[in-house]
């Protein structure tokens, strides 16, 4: 068996795993980061870098350099109510220069970390390598097994680290057990071509008969569409054309380019999900990203909210990994930090669900019809509040200290 020694193991190299190796690596600090995937070009569902993130690629000099990516900049997000099209997001309220979001395939947004952080020396990413238990002495981690294309490999670290997402293997290996919130909905994904004359970037489309998603990537749309949890079997047996009559009823600009979807292999359902750590750490060990709290699509910010994880974490624990184990009072002030504005976030998620289900399970339309004629006076007062929610999060991190 192969062994290795660094200061620090990630499990996982999704944008918290990659992010927290970059911020360490840069600190000057071993780290290795282990990705249970041959590469990062898959199908992911989070593809929106939000201006928070932004941001931190700016405070690590990075910023002018992901933007020459093959990207989309969206400063405005509309969407459409019982056919009213308003605009409750507007990025270019935030603080500039990072007044935008960014829409890019998430496997670019995985490469430009891994390439920025092989330009440090202890930065390490390995592929094709899956956590698959932690190593204990005593009551402390004091590391992880994998298995590798090498075969079993033991990596020996002052701190380990879960960032392996909603599905982790070492959050149950270290005895955490998160608490589920039942959640009402399922999404169903799919792409679209973008139609001859599309409207302007619509975030999503809402009425009485349902609530889609259609998300801008460049010559395409990732579109969405929600429907009652478990409701996929219903929805196939009424047929391909029945699904695209309802998704084009409430955002008619598709009707154009929905029997696009010729196939069910076409759609994808992604079970929402939501749930949380009551304790995200041990000693020696510590759990970020969807791992500490898995996120719903609502707000698109599952990716952001990582990230921010991944940098109050390295913020805290730089310093004292040169040193020795991080205390585990230390890992305790990371969630209380990072925990708040999760929870906050997963209960304006949970409301939303709550609206959304009474619509995808016919018990009503999502905004009371006494609200409706309002809204177009309702928006305006809203749009700089919501703009910074969706834009910059509860509780946005800085980078801190020489990673900067």
């Amino acid at each position: 068996m192969t062994t290795i020694d660094v200061d620090c193991v990630i499990a996982g190299g999704g944008p918290a795993g990659m992010m927290l190796g970059l911020l360490l690596a840069r600190r000057g600090l071993r780290v290795t980061v282990l990705e249970k995937h041959a590469d990062f070009f898959r199908d992911f569902r989070g593809d929106t870098i939000h201006p928070s993130t932004i941001t931190v690629l700016g405070e690590l000099g990075l910023r002018e350099r992901f933007l020459r990516l093959p990207l989309a900049r969206v400063d405005r997000l509309d969407v459409l109510i019982e056919g009213r099209r308003l605009r409750p997001v507007d990025f270019s309220l935030l603080p500039a220069p990072d007044d935008f979001l960014v829409l890019a395939p998430q496997w670019d947004l995985l490469d430009f970390l891994a390439s920025a952080g092989a330009e440090h020396r202890g930065f390490e990413l390995r592929m094709s390598t899956e956590a698959t238990g932690l190593i204990r002495e005593g009551d402390r981690v004091v590391g992880l097994r994998a298995n590798g294309p090498e075969g079993e490999i033991e990596v020996r670290a002052r701190l380990t680290v879960a960032a392996d997402g909603r599905h982790s293997t070492l959050r149950p290996a270290a005895g955490l057990v998160p608490i589920e919130t039942g959640v009402p909905i399922d999404v169903l994904w799919f792409d679209l071509p973008v139609p001859d004359e599309p409207p302007p970037p619509t975030l999503f489309s809402l009425d009485r008969h349902g609530f889609a998603l259609t998300i801008p990537r460049g010559d395409r749309w990732q579109g969405g569409y929600v429907i009652p949890k478990g409701g996929l079997d219903r929805l196939k047996a009424a047929g391909l054309e029945a699904f695209h009559h309802d998704v084009a009823t409430t955002a008619p600009f598709v009707a154009g380019v929905i029997d696009t979807i010729d196939d069910w292999d076409k759609v994808k359902l992604l079970s929402v999900q939501i749930d949380r750590l009551p304790h995200w750490h041990l000693d020696g060990f510590v759990a970020i990203g969807d791992a500490a709290h898995a996120m719903s699509p609502v707000g698109g910010v599952g990716v952001n909210y990582a990230i921010q994880d991944a940098v109050a974490l390295a913020n805290a624990i730089a310093d004292p990994l040169r040193h020795g184990v991080p205390p585990e009072s230390l890992l305790a002030g990371v969630q209380a930090r990072r925990e708040a504005p999760t929870m906050r976030m997963q209960r304006f998620q949970q409301f939303v669900h709550g609206r959304i289900a009474r619509t995808a399970t016919g018990r009503g339309g999502p905004i009371p019809r006494a609200l409706l004629p309002l809204l177009p006076a309702l928006v305006p007062l809203i749009r700089r509040r919501a703009s910074r929610l969706i834009g910059l999060g509860l509780l946005p991190e800085h980078v801190e200290g020489d990673a900067r």
